[in-house]
């Protein structure tokens, strides 16, 4: 019993050493911007973590005690069948005793009897012969002794019978001791291990908030919405040109091409291919790769929509409001009739052809009002009436958006399958003559996309936070580099790299304090170098330090973490100007 008293002892005491420190460490759920949250979720990950460390010996232990706890319940269990065996045995024992005793006890009063009311030598003398007594005495001993013989015999059973039970009965209560011990201490572990994980359910839940506190920060800054041309106004302005005239030199302001996801169709660049008098079918295969056009799908098909109930799949895509109708008057038909067929084939899919769930009516799907645009879209539908893409006898997924900004990127149009299905959609430079004719000749360029080329500085309610032009003073483009030296190179608290002013909130950092820590204190010139697949790949600045240059994706993150008021790149593929 000592033994396992002090390994379970021991065990409690470094539980409590172990586990304590760890569970009194803190987790902030609250963050103001992107990095912050970043280093939080961290710091929320590395408690876990730690906790998960000094949780697990003891969680393993904790089992090795439950497990002793069932094999001394079942050890005690044995025991008690065997004592009660014992007992019976030992009862029987007794009676077995006491009858062989009371056997004995009359031979033993006749032998006396007889022994007191007959001479020997009478018995001797009157006997028919010697032979005869001495057998006659012969078997009185011999009665005599086999009773001795029963009676010690009986008595030596009985006796092992009591110290055996005896013996069981003390190996029972030492056992039930030890178990009793091991439930309490047990469920003292169970409480800490309990504890331990409910706190690790916690750092769960504040994990998840922080993030996705991070990403609504990233999504407000970044601009990674889910838009397209009819659901969205074309906002623009003079502002956000490059020809914008902000009244300081030098001025710097960051442009992006295209927006918001670049995959599947270009709407802009649908209707520069139409204007160039490419077809529908052209136009698809150039966007979706190597699909087949089916022409007869049900149009009676059924499809959940939501809010609205079930209706036939024609009825759905007249109600579609994704392209404007008056691209048809301006020699766009092709595209509408191509948009017509990536709206049918996209809402198939996603209800899994009637089958799955109902389709959104907003721009997370596709914009759906309950009453038929008409015109030139009805056209293009009924021109298409059961143009279905598929591949391998699967609907596309086909995804559209706006602009792309001259570059689409692959994505697999049948991964909603889940079943290993693959269409990789082609990635290409979006223009009449490959990468050579980017930017003078992308179609959407030729198609007039305001989203093409675009300095953004207001979100999508129109809040600028107080700027009215996305151009940055010299200075301001300092501060930019100044926040990328923190975030990349270290030196300073990454969490107060946000845009000052009260638009963000938070905790930022003055211009005076980046500076030093960055030490930049003016930039006087830039320039970029794009890569081959659609991205900026660096941005070179002349500083009053001398050149410097960044990754394309370390700049754009310190730009939309540090840029005031609204202003972001909403592309990974993108310029900056300088007036």
């Amino acid at each position: 019993m000592g033994y396992p008293m002090k390994r379970f002892l021991f065990f409690i005491s470094t539980f409590f050493f172990f586990a304590m420190p760890v569970v009194a460490q803190t987790c902030d759920p609250s963050c103001s911007n992107a990095e912050e949250c970043k280093n939080k979720i961290t710091k929320c990950q590395e408690a876990w973590n730690q906790m998960e460390a000094a949780k697990k010996p003891h969680v393993d232990t904790l089992r090795k005690m439950e497990s002793d706890i069932a094999v001394f319940q079942a050890r005690i269990k044995t025991l008690e069948i065997d004592i009660t065996k014992k007992a019976a045995a030992i009862s029987l024992g007794e009676k077995e005793l006491a009858g062989h005793l009371a056997i004995a006890t009359r031979r033993v009063r006749q032998f006396y009897i007889r022994s007191f009311s007959t001479n020997p030598l009478v018995m001797f003398f009157s006997s028919a012969s010697v032979g005869s007594f001495l057998r006659t005495l012969g078997y009185q001993q011999t009665v005599v002794n086999e009773d001795k013989k029963a009676i010690t015999a009986t008595a030596v059973s009985v006796h092992g019978l009591e110290e055996r039970k005896q013996s069981l009965e003390k190996e029972r209560a030492t056992l039930a001791y030890i178990k009793g011990e091991t439930d309490r201490r047990a469920e003292s572990v169970r409480k800490l291990v309990g504890e331990a994980s409910a706190y690790q359910t916690k750092l769960s839940g504040i994990i998840g908030s922080l993030t996705a506190l991070q990403q609504s920060i990233l999504n407000a800054k970044t601009g990674t919405f889910q838009t397209s041309v009819g659901d969205v106004p074309l906002a623009d302005d003079t502002a956000s040109r490059p020809d914008y005239n902000p009244g300081f030199s030098p001025a710097f302001a960051a442009f992006s091409f295209g927006a918001p996801h670049f995959r599947g169709m270009s709407q802009y660049g649908a209707f520069g291919r139409a204007k160039a008098g490419q077809s529908a079918e052209e136009i698809l295969r150039a966007y979706y790769g190597g699909v087949e056009i089916k022409r007869d799908y049900d149009s009676g098909k059924q499809i959940g929509v939501q809010g609205f109930g079930r209706m036939d799949i024609e009825t759905y895509v007249k109600r579609i409001y994704e392209m404007p109708g008056s691209w048809g008057d301006e020699g766009g038909m092709a595209a509408l009739r191509a948009q017509a067929v990536a709206a049918r084939s996209y809402a198939l899919a996603w209800t899994r052809e009637g089958t799955g769930g109902d389709i959104c009516t907003n721009q997370n799907c596709q914009v759906y009002k309950n009453a038929n645009k008409g015109g030139k879209w009805e056209e293009a539908v009924n021109d298409t009436k059961g143009w279905v893409l598929y591949k391998d006898g699967k609907i596309v997924s086909s995804w559209y958006a706006s602009t792309s900004g001259g570059y689409q990127e692959s994505y697999n149009a049948l991964a909603y399958l889940h079943d290993g299905s693959t269409l990789n959609t082609p990635s290409f430079w979006d223009t009449s003559s490959g990468r050579s004719g980017w930017t003078s000749s992308a179609y959407e360029k030729l198609a007039g996309s305001p989203w093409f080329y675009k300095g953004w500085y207001r979100g999508n309610s129109g809040d600028s936070c107080g700027r009215n032009h996305p151009w940055l003073t010299g200075e301001e483009m300092a501060d930019i580099l100044n926040a990328w030296v923190v975030l990349f190179n270290g030196g300073g608290d990454s969490s107060r790299v946000t845009p000052q002013g009260s638009c963000w909130g938070g905790n930022p950092y003055s211009a005076a304090e980046l500076r030093s820590i960055g030490n930049y204190a003016s930039v006087s010139g830039v320039s970029v170098t794009y890569s081959e697949g659609g991205v900026t790949a660096t941005v070179t600045f002349q500083t009053d330090k001398g050149s410097i240059s960044i990754s394309g994706s370390d700049f754009y993150k310190a730009f939309n973490l540090r840029a005031p008021g609204r202003i972001a790149l909403k592309s990974g593929l993108y310029n900056i100007e300088k007036k």
